[in-house]
């Protein structure tokens, strides 16, 4: 934990203000300069459901936490590149990508990671290349470690490297999550993607098991929020009833503003600065530091 700690927030009549997730609402301080960078800690964005916001939440959550004075890398694990793409990459240009750095021993991270127009984020990119990788390592040594190998040389240089993950369980994402410190669910709220958690959380079970006993859940995040809707609502609460704490407190509303951004290959906090979806994923990155989850 951080030693700012949140404040619990009160109606005029001294009453605690519920939020959106059903318990009281707290306001989380900005978090204090860091004095050094790295090594960084790693968060993986997962979940094997597609169109959840898992690269939308990783661009914003990224460039919040730059915002906040952390040097950050991004890094594309998903063979469709859409995080390259929403960072303004073109992925089928890329020359050097992740691929070749997990794949060809003589590149480095550093041969391939790109400066990235928004201050203090980094980019390592991928394109349909990575698709190969899946099939090609199956008969590696460790091949669930390549990763993790590969981030290891620039650890130092970043203060948070969060990896995008493509929407399956494979053995990419078992790489991400035994790369990892700590993952974020990124989960919609509709009752159909609640139920695919569990084959998620199973996975993440048996890579502390077997790969990584470090890993830990920082946090389950509601996107796609209508809190008018009763469906919404439930949904929310239900997801509070499975993970508890580990539900982060802030939402991330569902508005027109994000696929704006994306079309524009800039993240929100800078597209629509002082949108509300803006000022949520502030809000996130500073219960992430809050939590602990991030320096």
């Amino acid at each position: 934990m951080s030693n700012d700690q949140p404040t619990e927030l009160f109606t005029i009549h001294g009453e605690a203000i519920i939020g959106p997730t059903g318990r009281p609402k707290h306001e989380f301080p900005v978090p204090s300069p860091l004095e050094g960078t790295g090594p960084a800690r790693t968060i993986a964005m997962v979940n094997q459901k597609g169109g959840v916001g898992k690269t939308t939440s990783a661009i914003n959550l990224g460039a919040a936490l730059a915002e906040y004075g952390r040097r950050v890398l991004m890094v594309d694990f998903d063979p469709q590149g859409a995080l390259s793409a929403g960072l303004g990459t073109s992925p089928h240009e890329l020359e050097t990508s992740v691929y070749n750095v997990i794949m060809e021993r003589e590149v480095t991270a550093r041969d391939a990671i790109l400066t990235t127009h928004v201050p203090g984020v980094d980019l390592l990119p991928a394109n349909i290349d990575l698709s190969a990788a899946e099939v090609q390592l199956v008969n590696e040594v460790a091949r669930e470690q390549v990763l993790e190998r590969a981030l290891r040389q620039v650890r130092d240089d970043y203060d948070v490297i969060i990896i995008d993950c493509q929407p399956s369980l494979g053995l990419l994402t078992v790489n991400a999550l035994t790369a990892a410190h700590g993952v974020i669910i990124p989960l919609v709220a509709e009752f159909f993607a609640l139920r695919a958690v569990a084959l998620l959380v199973d996975t993440i079970e048996k890579v502390q098991d077997r790969l990584n006993p470090d890993l830990e859940i920082d946090g389950v995040l509601a996107t796609m929020v209508d809190t008018r809707t009763l469906h919404s609502r439930e949904v929310i609460s239900r997801i509070v009833e499975a993970f508890g704490d580990k539900v982060f407190e802030t939402v991330i509303k569902r508005t027109v503003k994000f696929p704006d951004a994306t079309v524009a290959a800039e993240p929100i906090t800078s597209y629509a600065h002082k949108h509300e979806g803006a000022k949520a994923y502030r809000q996130l990155a500073r219960e992430l530091v809050v939590r602990g989850g991030a320096p």
